[in-house]
């Protein structure tokens, strides 16, 4: 079984005072867009970090904890991404059926489903780390097979996965056309996603 997990705890200070992971996307919040992909992968379980104004991200995701939606809580957000994968890992590490889990990000809400499937499918084919790329550049999501749990729950900073790919081999899954691993980290990302988007409506 592969596991998916949305990081959503960081501070995202070059953002301003509001939060960016609450700020609205086309009508809605833009953690709400990145979450809609993470539950249309089919993977499972999902699990949700949130750190900074958790529980204004859980409400603008509407996301409830149980079931196959599960909520961690990262209370080192501040320290950097790397203790949010580790709290996302220790939610899932007592579960012997998961066998990997792929990584998204909440500030990514233009990450498609197909992209989270066809990382995690990259398992079954045999990668233990894999990692999509859009136009030959790596992007997100990231594929962490159980085999590399033990070093990712040592990680520290302001790295995450990126730590372990120059570390060992990585698989890269092209997923092209499913998306684009835009970041949302200052309103100016946001308002140009927003004119893309909009552009693209009107288009068709």
């Amino acid at each position: 079984m592969i596991a998916v997990a949305l990081l959503a705890a960081g501070a995202g200070s070059r953002y301003g005072s509001d939060h960016k992971l609450a700020a609205p996307l086309g009508g809605r919040a833009v953690v709400a867009w990145a979450l809609d992909a993470v539950r249309a992968s089919g993977l499972a379980p999902v699990v949700v970090v949130v750190g900074r104004e958790a529980d204004a991200v859980l409400a603008a995701g509407d996301v409830k904890d149980g079931g196959d939606e599960l909520v961690a809580r990262n209370a080192r957000w501040e320290s950097g991404i790397a203790s949010s994968l580790v709290t996302a890992l220790r939610t899932l590490v007592d579960r012997a059926e998961v066998d990997g889990v792929v990584i998204g990000l909440g500030d990514q809400p233009a990450v498609g489903p197909e992209a989270y499937r066809r990382v995690g499918d990259a398992y079954d084919a045999g990668a233990r780390l894999a990692v999509a790329t859009y136009a030959g550049v790596r992007g997100n999501p990231v594929l962490l097979a159980r085999d590399h749990w033990d070093e990712a729950l040592g990680l520290e900073g302001d790295e995450g996965a990126r730590v372990l790919m120059r570390r060992h081999p990585v698989v890269e899954v092209p997923c092209d056309g499913t998306g684009e691993p835009t970041d949302v980290d200052t309103p100016h990302d946001l308002a140009a996603l927003e004119a893309r988007w909009r552009s693209a409506t009107d288009s068709t």
